[in-house]
């Protein structure tokens, strides 16, 4: 992937603020013409800078409030199979590959404890599973959030004084 410039980092901005705003509204907004934006709306897009829509989803909403945090050991050298496995539980809603004494971070949604406790126990049973230890998360401290980052790589401040076009 390409660096971006301070263009599609501003694009980036305005779209995190407004993120349902039409191409000309992105236009206006950024001093640039329709045309440019539309071009780089869909460069960013095949280059995969904007994540999957369903990163959108609320667990809340889909009956899934309790957040969990489980840290797996296993047989590295099934490792394919076991994130396969992890893949066939619906409440399992991301997985890493990790360093450190854990071999799998899995983030888990749960409805409640009971059903924390069913997803555990299946984590459990996948072969080549050693050990999982859970931890539940009780708020959420920093939420997703990547326009700091953005204004940073634009100078610190607020996206909008520098050019690029």
């Amino acid at each position: 992937m390409r660096t971006l410039d301070t263009t599609d980092l501003r694009l980036l901005v305005e779209l995190s603020k407004t993120p349902d705003a039409t191409t000309v509204a992105l236009a206006q907004a950024l001093s640039l013409s329709r045309n440019t934006v539309q071009a780089r709306l869909v460069r960013l897009t095949e280059e995969g800078v904007f994540l999957p829509f369903e990163r959108r989803i609320s667990m809340d909403a889909l009956g899934h409030p309790l957040t969990a945090f489980v840290q797996i050991h296993v047989h590295q050298q099934r490792l394919t199979e076991i994130t396969a496995a992890l893949r066939g539980i619906p409440e399992v809603v991301q997985a890493h590959g990790l360093t450190g004494s854990a071999d799998v971070l899995a983030r888990v949604a749960a409805r409640n404890a009971e059903d924390l406790f069913r997803i555990h126990s299946r984590i459990l049973q996948i072969d080549g599973v050693d050990r999982a230890d859970t931890s539940l998360a009780m708020t959420e401290l920093v939420a997703w959030r990547t326009v700091p980052l953005v204004e940073s790589l634009l100078g610190g401040g607020e996206a909008g004084g520098k050019g690029g076009r």
